[in-house]
């Protein structure tokens, strides 16, 4: 009782420990597998084209499959991560992940063919299971129950701020000495300060140190054994209960929808804007990526801490909204109409993202949160493989021109924004949650 005592009359409540570190771990980990990694794309084309590695006509596919690859391996391995963070620990669970992570970095910087990029980007989707959205998500929704929201979506900040700095480091670096060891260089960032990070600070749950969620201290007479040692017990929806539920699968579509335009435009984006149509410089088009990032940030933390105080079903119907709107600049996009639409689709990207996670929270519980988070991600994943390769096909029919083909991103968030209204009606005006 003394610890819980003291987090009370202290005011301070270690939860927030958790959040930073989870932060820095999305931050890093998204940052080096999906957000950062397309400033690598075109030096990385250009070498396996002039080496012959690739031919130049299938270039655009190559990239684009390698990036599917990590989505698309980081949803078949959810279901597998869900059911790992809900019976071990999520400590040990993020420790493995850093280390296949940084492995998979330094094996994609020694590739010389496309079979060893396709593994280590397989490699990183499978680390995003284990030290990615899903268990942080998880940890921090162990700590938090009434502020969840606003947690949520300050560890998610950490995968666009990833997408901010890690571009922001790459690229002089790349400029300076080569893509190779640009990425060898970064991935001693995991080993030297995320790999430390979560040996020495991370708890998976308050119950491990004699705390409650939220910072809580109720009374000794509340409190039993179990509840110190393993935490309150969870409630909600097994994920069986969850699939035969309607609001699962129309939450699921609309997450796949959701992640098809999310994928296209944070992975392929810059590569759209260094087409001779549009004619940015790769400096140029590295600082559009970082600011795409950096304006999710807001959209995270504002939408995140406004789903605490108003229905998240109808935060996330704003968001959705916000980036159907945007998408109408992609006819006609230029250089100087670049920003009209990565502004405002930045902000609702970046909410929708926290709203993913925070609503599987609140629809089915926390009983398997990460079985059906797992199952979530499945879904949205395929979303995104399925934008990330279509959208490289397209491209390459059209010589490397990428403006039909960011047609499908407009298609898709138009799709989400119907399946969000539906969403709205099911839930009705009296939420349901099983927090």
């Amino acid at each position: 009782m003394d610890s819980m005592t003291k987090q009370s009359d202290s005011g301070f409540f270690y939860g927030w420990i958790i959040v930073v570190i989870s932060t820095v771990a999305l931050m890093i980990s998204n940052g080096l597998s999906i957000g950062g990694i397309p400033v690598f794309y075109k030096p990385l084309r250009e070498d396996f084209t002039s080496t012959g590695a690739v031919a130049a006509g299938g270039a655009e596919s190559m990239i684009a499959l390698a990036g599917s690859l990590t989505f698309l391996f980081a949803g078949v391995f959810s279901p597998v991560a869900g059911y790992l963070v809900d019976k071990y620990s999520i400590k040990k669970l993020m420790i493995a992940g850093c280390a296949i992570l940084g492995t998979a970095l330094i094996l994609h910087s020694q590739a010389t063919t496309p079979a060893v990029v396709y593994v280590s980007r397989s490699m990183m989707g499978i680390s995003l299971g284990l030290v990615g959205v899903l268990a942080n998500t998880v940890l921090v929704s162990n700590w938090f129950r009434r502020k969840r929201g606003t947690a949520i979506g300050i560890i998610l900040t950490g995968t666009s701020f990833g997408g901010v700095l890690i571009p922001l480091l790459a690229t002089p670096l790349i400029l300076n000495y080569g893509w190779r060891t640009a990425m060898l260089a970064l991935s001693v960032i995991i080993w030297v300060i995320l790999l430390p990070s979560i040996i020495f600070l991370v708890k998976d749950h308050p119950g491990s140190i004699g705390l409650m969620p939220d910072g809580d201290s109720p009374s000794v007479a509340a409190i039993s054994f179990e509840n110190v040692i393993q935490g309150p017990p969870k409630t909600g929806m097994t994920l069986l209960e969850a699939l035969k539920t309607p609001r699962f699968w129309v939450f699921g579509i609309c997450a796949a929808l959701i992640f098809y335009p999310i994928f296209v435009t944070t992975q392929q984006f810059i590569l759209y804007l260094q087409t001779s149509r549009i004619g940015m410089s790769a400096q140029a088009a590295s600082f559009a990526q970082a600011a795409l990032f950096a304006v999710s940030v807001a959209g995270k933390f504002f939408f995140g801490f406004l789903s605490d105080k108003i229905s998240p079903t109808r935060v996330m119907l704003l968001c959705c909204s916000v980036m159907f709107a945007a998408t109408f600049v992609l006819f006609g996009l230029t250089a100087q109409t670049a920003f009209l639409f990565m502004i405002p689709f930045g902000l609702g990207y970046g909410g929708t993202f926290v709203l993913l996670q925070r609503l599987a929270a609140d629809y089915f519980g926390l009983r398997e949160y990460g079985k059906i988070l797992g199952a979530i991600t499945v879904i949205e994943t395929m979303g995104a493989a399925v934008g990330g390769i279509v959208t490289g096909r397209l491209a390459d029919a059209a010589g490397g021109d990428y403006s039909r083909a960011f047609y499908g991103v407009a298609v898709a968030t138009g799709l989400a924004f119907v399946m969000v209204v539906a969403l709205n009606f099911m839930v009705g005006k009296k939420e349901e949650t099983m927090r």
